[in-house]
C-alpha cells in the first residue's frame, strides 16, 4: 500500500471543477474535481441519504417480487446459488468474473490510478471506488493515503497480545488476535454506548473501518517478523456479524477465523503443499500421464486441488464441478513462493489484509443503509422429507 511504504507531498488539485461524467457498467468516471473533493467521508455523506431513499423505494414497490425458487439442494449443499444478502461493492458471476462496482478486473486496472505509470492499482483507489462507486483521481487516492498513513499507529498492547501467544499458534491465530486487541479503542463501541440515532451508525463505522484497515499492515508484517513458527465464507461473516451490531473489529475477526479454513483462504496454500508432494513423489520432469494418475489419487483420498492444464479436464469428466477453470488460489501461493515468501501458512495473513477493503466498505454501507439482522430460516431433515412427499403426493 502506498501510505505503507512512505508517501511524497500530495499533489496540488485544480481549483477549477470540470465533471465529464461517462458511464462504465454504472459506474461515474469523475475525471476532475475540485480541491474539496479530496474527502472520502464527505462524498459518503452526500451519497447516502439518496441511496438510503431509494432502498426504501425498493422495499415499498418490488418488497414481494420473488427472486427464484429454492431447491432442497440448496438448502442441504450450504444455500450455494440462493439470492439471499445484499452486497452492493461488487457482484460475482460464475462465467465472467467479478465485478467491483460494475467494473471487471481488467477495467479496473485501466482506469484506477497508480504508483507508477503501467503500474497495477493503488489499494486505496481501489477502496476509494468500493466506497463510492466512483473511479478516483489520483489526488484523491494520495489524499486517501495520507490519511490511512495518520491512522496507523498501532497500539503497544496489540503486540504484547500478540507474543503472548504459543510459538506454535498459527499466523492466522495471531492476526486475529491482533485485530481483537485493537477492538478496545472501536469508535463505533464507543458510540453505541453513548447511545447514537441509527441513521448515523455508518459515521464510528467508517472510523473504525478506515483504523483498521490502516493498522492491518503492521500487525501482519510484526506476525511474520515474530518468532512464532511458521478468507466467499469471510464476507459473510463479516457482514453476518456485523448484522448484530457487531463493531468492525469483533466483525472482521470473525471473516478472518472464516479465512482461516481449508475451504476459504488456506486453498493457495493447499495448492502449493499439493505441487510439491506431486514434485516429491514423481520429481520436477512430470509426465502427462504421471500428473493424471496423481490427480485421480488426489480426488479419490477426498481433496480437492486446482492446476491449471491437467486438471480441469479431469474434474469435467468427474461430473461434479460446473466451472473447472482455476481460480486466484492456483497460483498466488506460488507466486508467493517463486517470489520467496516461502512460509506458506503465512499467505493468508496476506489475504486478510486484503480482504478489509471490501468486507470495511460493505460494513459501512451496511450501517448506512440500516440493513437488518441477519436471521436465516432453518429446517430439519424431517421437515424436508415431510414437504417434499408433500409436494409430490
Amino acid at each position: 500500500m502506498a501510505f505503507f511504504r512512505g508517501l511524497t507531498a500530495v499533489s496540488r488539485m485544480r481549483s477549477r471543477l470540470t465533471q465529464e461524467a461517462t458511464t462504465l457498467g454504472g459506474v461515474r468516471w469523475l475525471q476532475m474535481q475540485s480541491a474539496s473533493d479530496l474527502d472520502l467521508k464527505s462524498q459518503l455523506q452526500e451519497m447516502i441519504p439518496e441511496q438510503q431513499d431509494r432502498l426504501k423505494k425498493l422495499k415499498s414497490e418490488h418488497g414481494k417480487v420473488q427472486l427464484g425458487n429454492i431447491s432442497v439442494d440448496m438448502v442441504l449443499g450450504g444455500m450455494r446459488g440462493m439470492i439471499g444478502m445484499l452486497w452492493e461493492t461488487s457482484l460475482l458471476d460464475a462465467e465472467e468474473g467479478i465485478r467491483f462496482r460494475g467494473l471487471s478486473i481488467p477495467e479496473c486496472q485501466k482506469v484506477l490510478p497508480t504508483a507508477v505509470k503501467d503500474g497495477e492499482p493503488l489499494p486505496e483507489g481501489l477502496l476509494w471506488l468500493l466506497l463510492t462507486g466512483k473511479v478516483p483521481t489520483k489526488e484523491q487516492v494520495d489524499a486517501l493515503s495520507k490519511e490511512l498513513l495518520s491512522r496507523s499507529k498501532v497500539p503497544g498492547h496489540v503486540y504484547q497480545a500478540i507474543d503472548a501467544l504459543p510459538s506454535s499458534a498459527h499466523p492466522m491465530t495471531q492476526f486475529t488476535t491482533g485485530v481483537m486487541a485493537l477492538q478496545v479503542e472501536s469508535e463505533f463501541q464507543k458510540a453505541y454506548d453513548k447511545g447514537m440515532p441509527k441513521s448515523k451508525f455508518w459515521e464510528p463505522t467508517y472510523e473504525d473501518c478506515l483504523n483498521l484497515i490502516a493498522r492491518l499492515p503492521p500487525v501482519a508484517s510484526y506476525v511474520y517478523r515474530s518468532d512464532h513458527e511458521g478468507g466467499n465464507v469471510s464476507a459473510h461473516t463479516g457482514h453476518l456479524v456485523g448484522s448484530a451490531l457487531s463493531d468492525p473489529y469483533l466483525s472482521f475477526a470473525a471473516a478472518l477465523n472464516g479465512l482461516a479454513g481449508p475451504l476459504h483462504g488456506l486453498a493457495n496454500q493447499e495448492v502449493l503443499l499439493w505441487i510439491k508432494s506431486v514434485i516429491e513423489e514423481t520429481g520436477s520432469d512430470v509426465t502427462t500421464d504421471q500428473l493424471k494418475e496423481f490427480v485421480w489419487k488426489t480426488l479419490k483420498s477426498g481433496k480437492v486441488s486446482k492446476l491449471y492444464e491437467v486438471v480441469p479436464p479431469i474434474l469435467t469428466e468427474l461430473g461434479k464441478v460446473k466451472n473447472p477453470w482455476p481460480n486466484v488460489d492456483a497460483h498466488s501461493g506460488v507466486l508467493l513462493n517463486h517470489f520467496g515468501l516461502s512460509e506458506a501458512r503465512y499467505y493468508t495473513v496476506l489475504f486478510g489484509v486484503s480482504r478489509s477493503i471490501g468486507i470495511g466498505s460493505q460494513l459501512i454501507w451496511d450501517r448506512a443503509l440500516g440493513l437488518p439482522l441477519e436471521r436465516p430460516k432453518s429446517v430439519t431433515m424431517d421437515w424436508l422429507e415431510n414437504y417434499c412427499k408433500n409436494k409430490t403426493a
